[in-house]
């Protein structure tokens, strides 16, 4: 009798501990310096196993980021019952895919237009499905109010991609409820206006050099360090792309010229809002109208700042990251003084989420003046003392 081959299958679930792996790797070290072989080692598989469930690392990044939106709008379907369910079924999400947010931003980028582009629809698609929640909730809202506030939510979700540290899980799901229901029950349409000079434009830079840093930061954002090359920063500026090592030995130390700019610029102006308030309440909301104003003006710094870090040198990277920290502890601090008894956990949380919904509201409709004071109402909404809208 002939001997029966024996059928190898492969592990259930093994495709998605691969996209856990990849998500994680890509969210702490940046798509570019991770491998295939590098995932494939953490799952526990040779390098070939990998590519049969994926065939390139591209499609992984895609699928990574595709598996995290799928999850949004599961939970989006789960939350159709009202903004308490909705922002409860939103939190599971925000904790349990916490890198998604930095894949969207920031490693997204990198994959090709029509991939990007799709992934872009099934987003627009899941606020899509928030807003007749909302709307039913909250009916003297303008359909666009509507939107904005469900864009704040996942922003202020997804800013938990951007530290560690996370209180017990029972405890960090009732803290981004809270601060989800936070956010939908603010009142975009009370915005107040930002002083013109929030508004104004950029000054025109004085020298080649400062053009130089100008370009980078735009083209930096729009397409990622490594899609940039020295021809196209020369184009920018008008010259030829070996001519920026005369202003740069390299594109890495334009980059964290760049960032460096950016630091002094963001730090200049919210320290002097800081430093002219009379009392901890009056810095948190000078503080928060001047992050407003900085982030309309310069919403290509901030991107870069958040996207462009892990690409510097060792050095660089440390100076960013304790420039990240020393801000970071500062607003906490501000914080704990004006909302007495908030906890560490919370004061981080809300203020991630503070620069996160800012970071991303400026890229949103409408106009930069109305912009701004709405950004204004939904940063009060997550800072401000309870009870203050």
């Amino acid at each position: 009798m002939a001997t029966e081959r024996a059928v190898v299958r492969r592990p259930p679930g093994r495709r998605a501990v691969i996209l856990a792996a990849a998500e994680g790797q890509f969210h702490r070290r940046g798509y570019h310096q991770v491998s295939m072989a590098e995932v494939a080692a953490e799952v526990g598989i040779t390098a070939p196993a990998l590519y049969r469930h994926f065939r390139s690392k591209p499609e992984l990044l895609r699928s990574a980021v595709a598996a995290g939106l799928d999850a949004l709008r599961e939970a989006v379907r789960a939350g159709a019952g009202g903004p308490e369910q909705l922002c409860a079924a939103l939190a599971e999400v925000a904790i349990d895919h916490r890198a998604l947010g930095t894949l969207w931003q920031r490693d997204a980028r990198l994959l090709p237009p029509a991939q990007r582009a799709e992934l872009g629809r099934e987003l627009r698609a899941a606020v899509a499905g928030m807003v007749p929640v909302v709307a039913a909730a909250r009916p003297e809202l303008e359909r666009l109010d509507a939107e904005l506030l469900c864009w704040s939510v996942l922003s202020a979700y997804g800013g938990l991609s951007n530290h560690s540290f996370a209180p017990p899980r029972r405890r960090f799901e009732a803290l981004l409820r809270t601060l989800g229901g936070d956010l939908l029950a603010a009142d975009p349409a009370a915005a107040p206006s930002l002083p013109a000079a929030a508004e104004g434009p950029e000054p025109v830079p004085a020298s080649r050099r400062e053009e130089l840093l100008a370009a980078a930061v735009r083209l930096f954002h729009a397409r990622g360090f490594d899609n940039v090359s020295t021809d196209r920063l020369g184009a920018a500026v008008g010259i030829a792309g070996p001519s920026v090592y005369k202003h740069f030995a390299t594109k890495a130390e334009l980059l964290a010229a760049a960032l460096v700019r950016c630091r002094e610029r963001l730090a200049r102006e919210v320290s002097a809002a800081l430093d002219g308030a009379a009392s901890p309440e009056e810095a948190l909301a000078a503080g928060l109208a001047a992050y407003v104003g900085f982030a309309v003006r310069h919403s290509d710094y901030l991107g870069v700042m958040v996207s462009e870090t892990e690409r510097l040198a060792p050095a660089d990277r440390r100076a960013a990251v304790d420039f990240r920290r020393d801000f970071l502890r500062t607003w906490v601090g501000l914080l704990q003084q004006v909302r007495p008894g908030c906890e560490d956990a919370e004061a981080r949380i809300r203020v991630h989420a503070m620069f996160a919904l800012v970071n991303d509201g400026v890229r949103l409709p409408p106009g930069a003046g109305e912009r701004a004071g709405r950004l204004l109402v939904l940063g009060r909404a997550v800072l401000g003392p309870r009870g203050e809208r």
